[in-house]
């Protein structure tokens, strides 16, 4: 009923669309050319027939609203741009006013996605008043269900209801499973261990899903409940338990046609990093202009301090392993380092010039890394990238360390605004240096990143623990 309805009124928003753009153009609402009429009627089909392919009327439960409004989108898209080909076809697009079609193509497409997205809200705070849900009964052990609870609780604008938990780790090596204990308890839910129990529970109070909340490992326990409820009509769910296969979020893509779980891979699609590209070049070029007067004054000062070049190169890692040559002011005396040995700088280091010192405490001997960030191998907010030799030491004895490197490195980033600078002369600092760095790639977001952007402007410029 619903779905039929969602048809009908995006049908009548092509309509109306078209009458309104009639009226904006002409002045005249009802008296639609025959070319006019035809394109309305078309578009009309088209949203009939293409918009269930794309999605636009499955479930919006538990999804996210900004990728949804984009697949519907995507879908107007389609439509208007198969309507454009019929004109062309049919030789009337001269008789087509541009403007009324751009009117109609933009006040439809508002129509539709401005009405879908207040009934998305709308539904969304029905629910959050106990409204409008879908029951669910949760399969796993006690430790992965706390965590599908958590997940649940922490979002009951998505509508989903847990009734009760079935635990699996009271099933014996050779399939059978304990008695039905319905004292214990997990989250206030009851907590079943005997299946034929469950399965009379889930069919009694007509439990609308069931999660099978398991390990990769577990095929056949999730055969046997599917051919539980094989005869029921209760949707069945697989949501696999990775906790301890990879430190990334495991998202669900199409290789080839495959369902594939990413379980360690770049954990960003490029249009979901297009913002923080954009943003990147528009700063760094912004800021390279507007330091330039800063660059010159401290080219100067080097050359006159102390004999060497004005620059220091060292080769880091960028984003997937990839090597670039990162640009600093140089703040110590040219010296030579053992082949494979990085020292790194010290309190009262005698290598440190008095001009490289007072650099290092204000971050200005990182400025040239603008240019880094201008070229495309660095990015403005991002984990800190540290010397190929520290990578070797670290990599074995910091677990995730080479995670970082899964995203494009920084010039700041949320372990620096938190106090995680300069040298790491313990185990211990690199761990929490990283710990906070898999926080930031696992919680990125544009607005995380221009949070960090403001933390450092105004107080991550100073850094005590530089030297």
């Amino acid at each position: 009923m619903f779905r039929n309805t969602a048809r009908f009124l995006d049908a009548l928003f092509v309509i109306a669309g078209g009458l309104l753009a009639h009226w904006m153009r002409f002045s005249t609402p009802i008296a639609l050319s025959d070319t006019e009429r035809l394109l309305i009627a078309f578009n009309c089909v088209l949203v009939l027939l293409l918009f269930p392919g794309f999605g636009v009327y499955d479930t919006w439960r538990g999804k996210a609203l900004p990728s949804m409004l984009a697949r519907v989108a995507a879908a107007w898209m389609v439509v208007v741009a198969t309507a454009l080909v019929l004109a062309f076809t049919l030789h009337r697009m001269d008789a087509v006013s541009r403007l009324w079609f751009g009117y109609s193509t933009l006040i439809s497409g508002a129509l539709i996605i401005v009405t879908k997205c207040l009934v998305h809200v709308a539904l969304r705070n029905v629910r959050r008043r106990g409204l409008n849900y879908r029951t669910v009964a949760i399969v796993g052990a006690p430790g992965f269900s706390r965590t599908l609870l958590a997940h649940l609780e922490r979002a009951p604008q998505a509508g989903f209801r847990p009734v009760c938990v079935f635990d699996t780790s009271y099933t014996s090596g050779d399939g059978a499973t304990a008695p039905s204990t319905f004292g214990a308890r997990l989250n206030r839910l009851p907590v079943l261990t005997d299946l034929n129990t469950f399965a009379t529970r889930v069919r009694d109070e007509h439990v609308n899903e069931v999660w099978l909340a398991l390990p990769l490992s577990e095929e056949h326990t999730i055969y046997r409940f599917t051919r539980m409820f094989r005869h029921d009509f209760v949707n069945l769910r697989f949501i696999p338990d990775v906790r301890s296969l990879s430190l990334f979020n495991h998202a669900m893509v199409d290789v080839v046609g495959l369902p594939t779980i990413n379980l360690s891979a770049t954990p960003f699609s490029s249009p979901q990093m297009w913002p923080k590209l954009m943003f990147d070049r528009l700063f760094a070029t912004a800021a390279l202009l507007a330091l330039s007067p800063v660059f010159i004054a401290l080219a100067i000062a080097i050359k006159s301090t102390s004999p060497g070049p004005v620059f220091f190169r060292q080769t880091r890692k960028g984003i997937d392993g990839q090597p670039f040559a990162i640009y600093k002011f140089r703040s110590m005396t040219v010296h030579e380092e053992a082949h494979g040995q990085v020292t790194q700088a010290t309190r009262n280091d005698t290598r440190v010039t008095k001009l490289g010192a007072f650099m290092r405490r204000t971050s200005l001997d990182e400025l040239p890394q603008f240019l880094n960030v201008l070229l495309g191998q660095m990015s403005v907010v991002g984990p800190r990238p540290h010397a190929i030799e520290h990578d070797d030491l670290y990599k074995d004895q910091v677990y995730g360390y080479m995670h970082r490197y899964r995203i494009k490195p920084g010039i700041t980033g949320w372990a620096q605004v938190n106090g995680y600078r300069g040298a790491t002369s313990k185990v211990e600092k690199m761990e929490a240096r990283v710990k906070f760095d898999l926080f930031y790639i696992h919680n990125w977001s544009f607005w995380f990143d221009m949070k960090i952007v403001l933390i450092t402007i105004f107080k991550g410029f100073i850094n005590r623990n530089a030297f």
